[in-house]
C-alpha cells in the first residue's frame, strides 16, 4: 500500500475515532491561518455585529449565535429541541452562501461562547465538517506578519508624536519638520498593510445565496435537549438529590442566577430548580487567550462542582448557542457522553408560567 493511500486512511479513521467520541474538533490560529481564503473552507463569526465590524477575519460571514435560536414572543421553540425549524435554518444558512461541501470554521474574539454556538447550531442540522478556532481572531492578528509590521509602524509613529510635541514646544521647525516626515513614513507603511491584514473592520459585503440544503436524515439531535427533558431532570434532582442521575448547568452571571438581571425581555428571572453553577468564565483560558483551559484544568472545574460521567447533563445560559454550548464542548472533549445544551435555555423557561423557578 502506498504512503498516501495508507495515510489517508489512517486520517479518515482517526476522524471517524473522534467524531464517535463525540469531541468537538478545535484548529489552531497556526493552522486556521492558512485556510483564510480557501474556497473550501468559511469562516463564522458567532460574534454581534458591532464586533464584526470592528474586527473579522477576512472573508468570513456573520451569524451572531445569540440570534442563532429563534423562539415566539412567549418563548416558544417550535421545532425544539433544533435552534430552528429545518425550511428557516436552511434559508438563513444559504444567505449567508455556505455550502454543503465546505469546512466551517466557528470563531469569535477568543473566549469560546460565540464560536460553540455556531458549531453547536451547524452540527446540529447535521453539518459534518465544523470545527471551533481556539483562540478567535485575537489568535489570528497575533501571527499574521502583516499586522505585526502594521503594529510596529503604529508604535514607532506613537513614539515620534512626543518628538514632534517636544519640537514644537521648542520652536525647532527642522526637527519639526523631519518628524513630520518621518510619521508620514509610517503612515504609508500602514496604509500600503491595510487592505492585506487578515483581520479586517467593516461591514459584511454582499454574498451570493447558496443552495445549501438541510437533509432530514442527518440532523443530529444528541447533543441538544428541550424543556421536557429538562423538566424531568428537575423532578428527578428534586427526588434524589445527589444520587440523581442528572446534572443541570446554569452557566450565566450571578447576577442571571438570582433574577437580578433580565435579559430580552424575559417574564421571569431566576434559574431552574436544582442547577448547579458553572460560569462559562471558568471555562476560558483568559491567560492565554485561548477558548478553552487545559483539560486538566477543566476537569478540576467539573469534579469541584460534583459533575459525574454517569449523569446526563444539559447546559443552559440565556438561548444555549453561547455560553451553554461553552461549557458542553469542554465537557464533550472531556469524555462526558451524555452532555446536551438545552436550547432556548431561559428564554424558554423564564417565559413558561408552568415550569418553576428560582431566585
Amino acid at each position: 500500500m502506498n504512503r498516501f493511500v495508507k495515510g489517508t486512511i489512517l486520517g479518515f479513521v482517526a476522524s471517524a475515532s473522534l467524531a464517535m467520541a463525540g469531541n468537538v474538533e478545535l484548529i489552531e490560529p497556526e493552522d486556521a491561518i492558512k485556510l483564510i481564503g480557501n474556497k473550501n473552507v468559511v469562516f463564522v463569526s458567532g460574534d454581534d455585529n458591532d464586533t464584526y465590524a470592528n474586527n473579522h477575519i477576512k472573508g468570513s460571514v456573520e451569524m451572531y449565535a445569540h440570534h442563532l435560536h429563534h423562539s415566539d414572543i412567549k418563548g416558544n421553540m417550535h421545532c425544539a429541541p433544533l435552534y430552528n425549524c429545518p425550511k428557516e435554518a436552511q434559508a438563513y444558512i444559504r444567505s449567508k452562501g455556505i455550502r454543503n461541501d465546505q469546512m466551517i470554521i466557528a470563531y469569535d474574539n477568543y473566549r469560546g461562547p460565540n464560536a460553540t454556538g455556531v458549531h453547536s447550531f451547524f452540527e446540529s442540522f447535521g453539518h459534518k465538517n465544523v470545527k471551533i478556532l481556539n483562540g478567535g481572531f485575537d489568535g489570528i492578528k497575533d501571527i499574521d506578519p502583516n499586522q505585526i509590521a502594521f503594529e510596529k509602524a503604529k508604535k514607532d509613529k506613537k513614539k515620534l508624536k512626543k518628538a514632534l510635541k517636544k519640537a514644537v514646544a521648542s520652536g525647532d521647525k527642522v526637527a519639526e519638520a523631519q518628524t513630520k516626515a518621518e510619521m508620514a513614513k509610517f503612515d504609508a507603511q500602514m496604509k500600503a498593510l491595510t487592505p492585506k491584514l487578515l483581520i479586517q473592520a467593516g461591514e459584511a459585503t454582499k454574498i451570493a445565496p447558496s443552495n445549501y440544503v438541510i437533509n432530514p436524515a442527518t440532523i443530529n439531535k444528541q447533543y441538544i435537549a428541550e424543556k421536557k427533558e429538562v423538566k424531568k431532570a428537575v423532578d428527578d434532582i428534586a427526588k434524589n438529590g445527589a444520587k440523581s442521575k442528572f446534572v443541570i448547568i446554569d452557566t450565566r452571571s450571578m447576577a442571571e442566577i438570582m433574577g437580578d438581571k433580565k435579559m430580552d425581555n424575559v417574564a421571569r428571572g431566576g434559574h431552574v430548580p436544582g442547577a448547579k453553577f458553572i460560569e462559562w468564565k471558568r471555562i476560558t483560558d483568559e491567560d492565554n487567550k485561548k477558548s478553552f483551559k487545559t483539560n486538566a484544568e477543566l476537569q478540576k472545574v467539573f469534579d469541584k462542582a460534583g459533575v459525574r460521567k454517569d449523569q446526563t447533563i444539559y447546559a443552559y445560559c440565556m438561548v444555549g448557542a453561547g455560553r451553554g454550548s461553552h461549557v458542553v464542548s469542554a465537557l464533550r472533549n472531556l469524555g462526558y457522553k451524555n452532555v446536551k445544551v438545552f436550547t432556548g435555555s431561559w428564554d424558554v423557561w423564564g417565559n413558561d408560567m408552568s415550569l418553576p423557578i428560582r431566585r
